[in-house]
């Protein structure tokens, strides 16, 4: 008792002679303040910002995304939506700026997830679609009339009961595949249906079908005279067995003529990258993403095109940037196109002449664009990635980038971890690019134990954006090495290519000179190092443990090591064999990327398996295998199996778990 009123009165002292409250470290239970700004939309007058919020919801335990929107000068912020249990998304204004449209599972038992509409003038969300047809995209026509959507075929009824059989709704049914991949992560065993392109008028508020086929659809967007659509679709014979997906351009009625615009062998706006296709201001052209060369699968870098609306050849506009780019959007006079291109560790905004030319800037210094929107006048505002907050919405002028929102200042009172950019080079001379996560507190001239962490892909890169992971390793006392080894996106496709088919000795040896880095610079302690990744993380998590004895612990989330197992029993089934060819025709490929697992008996770290028991991407089965092998060779090992989940966890709880047993591995085997 005395203590605490000694502690008390010393706080007050404190708080009397203006003496701020020293930084608190992060915890794991900072997730639950944790906000996720996501999906920025400028209104037609440039004068709000629409966008969502994800937060993790403890008493619920998942995640809740609502709207909200922020005046442009950043002096108005207003919550639209609230629901407790449900989340709303996609937030798109209608073009006289009176609507807020928005995806939700606000739903009736039997209904999937709906479009709805927010009347600024005020009253409730109105839900204008209705049925078992589960709304994915939507966009408002030029006029405001109508709304293109793409919905997602219902499931298939069940059966009828036989004479003198009771309907029972939660009785199994057969599960019948019949196609070449028939697996896919959250969507589970693939059947027959599909996204398709509606129009629906808001006088009558019934959908038509625009388009004819069973046929794959996505990425709507309206011509200029709003007569036509544009989207995305894989017409071909076999879906499964094909990258070619294509961009469109149908009229804007049921069962309107089509037409295609590209007719390039490879992806062409790939849905998986999430940029639509973009018309000019004209209506004449559609600027739109080229993938690479089919054999490249992954690693090939896409770039920027613009093609004639009414077919022929396409012009590309980035034949030498040799960077992947995103999103593209046409200045109003028709003369620039902004998108995002993955450079080295950032994302930059740049704006490229549609004539052709050099891509200019449009944010100053090492910044990491996430997403933007624009007028096409000169407003843009744009979700920005930095290391020492969790992204947030920034207007951008002239160059520079000011706050707009602010659903994350309660990181102001928490110590964070300095991030530094560092260059070393690997075994055999490559330069390789990566980050050193000092903690809170660091002193020069002390041997920290270090942990080095690896990322998923591998086609994909670690950043100067926020990480949760360095943060809360680092205010435990850790130093950490994270790189961006060969197979990494932001260096190139010559960079990327080095894994292809070679999944771990390249970037093995670029990983570990990251370590060496750290240890020659008198930071990291090589008596106490660990590591740790997931996905491709885990995967090469497993290769580094393997051709390596110096770790003294590992976590491998979400892995797979011997690949074979992988066939047939995953969602990769087309790369497998364009990448390794057919198991039986070439084992020796399938054999060489499988190494951790046939060279087991060389791992000698205490390795912490972690793994969703429904993931599709990288199943279970993989993760139990290396955690058999260990426990089979009596080295110390442990395997943890979150219920319920995919790929990426999802459940807040789950997320914090994996937390604290990541700090509590590294804990007993590092400290």
């Amino acid at each position: 008792m005395r203590k605490f009123w000694i502690g008390g009165l010393l706080a007050m002292a404190a708080a009397s002679s203006g003496q701020a409250a020293e930084p608190r470290h992060l915890v794991p239970d900072d997730i639950f303040n944790e906000r996720a700004v996501s999906s920025p939309a400028l209104s037609p007058d440039g004068a709000w910002v629409a966008y969502a919020v994800k937060a993790l919801d403890k008493a619920q335990d998942k995640g809740v995304t609502h709207l909200w929107m922020t005046s442009w000068d950043g002096k108005q912020t207003v919550q639209l939506t609230s629901a407790p249990k449900e989340s709303e998304n996609t937030p798109r204004w209608s073009p006289d700026g009176r609507y807020l449209a928005f995806i939700s599972g606000r739903r009736d038992d039997d209904e999937a997830d709906q479009l709805w509409l927010l009347d600024r003038l005020g009253g409730e969300a109105q839900k204008i679609t209705s049925g078992k047809a589960s709304v994915e995209d939507f966009a408002w026509s030029p006029d405001g009339k109508s709304i293109a959507l793409i919905l997602r075929d219902a499931p298939p009824e069940p059966p009828k009961p036989a004479e003198g059989e009771k309907a029972d709704a939660k009785r199994p049914q057969p599960i019948v595949i019949d196609r070449f991949q028939f697996k896919q992560d959250i969507a589970g065993y693939l059947g027959v249906q599909r996204g398709r392109l509606f129009v629906m008028s808001l006088a009558d508020k019934t959908p038509a079908r625009v388009t004819t086929g069973d046929y794959e659809e996505a990425l709507p967007a309206w011509s200029p005279d709003g007569k036509s659509i544009a989207f995305v679709s894989k017409r071909v014979k076999d879906i499964d067995r094909d990258y070619n997906t294509d961009v469109y351009v149908v009229e804007a009625k049921a069962g309107g003529a089509l037409h295609a615009v590209t007719t390039y062998a490879g992806a062409d706006s790939d849905p998986e990258w999430g940029s639509y296709p973009a018309w000019s201001p004209d209506g004449k052209s559609i600027a739109y993403l080229q993938g690479g060369e089919i054999r490249k699968i992954g690693y090939g870098v896409h770039t920027l095109a613009v093609a004639p609306a009414a077919g022929g050849a396409p012009r590309i506009l980035t034949p030498t940037l040799d960077r992947n780019v995103y999103s593209p959007h046409w200045s109003a006079d028709g003369k620039r196109i902004t998108v995002v291109v993955e450079d080295d560790q950032i994302n930059r905004l740049v704006e490229i002449p549609a004539a052709g030319g050099a891509p200019k800037d449009l944010v100053a210094g090492r910044k990491v664009v996430e997403d933007y929107d624009t007028d096409g006048k000169g407003k843009i505002v744009a979700q920005v990635g930095v290391p020492d907050s969790l992204p947030e919405l920034y207007v951008v002028a002239k160059g520079e980038t000011r706050p707009l929102t602010h659903q994350n200042d309660w990181l102001k009172a928490v110590a964070q971890a300095s991030v530094e950019e560092i260059k070393f080079k690997s075994s055999d001379g490559t330069e390789v690019h990566g980050f050193l996560v000092k903690p809170p507190g660091y002193q020069a001239g002390r041997k920290y134990p270090t942990v080095l962490r690896l990322h998923g892909g591998p086609q994909s890169q670690y950043n100067l954006s926020w990480n949760r992971e360095w943060q809360m390793l680092a205010a435990q006392g850790y130093v950490v090495v994270a790189s961006n080894p060969r197979g990494s996106n932001g260096r190139g496709e010559a960079f990327g290519m080095a894994l292809y088919a070679d999944w771990g000795p390249p970037a093995v040896r670029d990983v570990l000179a990251g370590v060496d880095y750290a240890v020659a610079q008198g930071i990291a302690d090589p008596n106490r190092l660990g590591v740790g990744g997931w996905s491709y993380g885990g995967i090469l998590t497993n290769y580094v443990i393997a051709m390596d004895s110096r770790f003294k612990a590992a976590t491998s989330g979400a892995s797979i090591s011997n690949v074979l197992a992988g066939y047939g029993t995953d969602q990769y089934i087309r790369d497998y064999e364009v990448e390794l060819g057919r198991p039986w025709e070439h084992p020796e490929a399938w054999m060489k990327v499988s190494y951790p697992f046939y060279h087991a008996d060389k791992i000698v770290t205490p390795t912490l398996f972690l793994g969703g028991d429904k993931d599709f991407n990288v199943p279970l089965l993989n993760t139990e295998q290396m955690y058999q092998a260990l426990r089979s060779l009596g080295v110390e090992t442990k395997m943890v199996i979150y219920p319920g989940q995919f790929h990426g966890l999802t459940r807040p709880s789950f997320l914090k778990d994996r937390l604290d047993r990541y700090i509590a591995w590294y804990a007993d085997h590092l400290k």
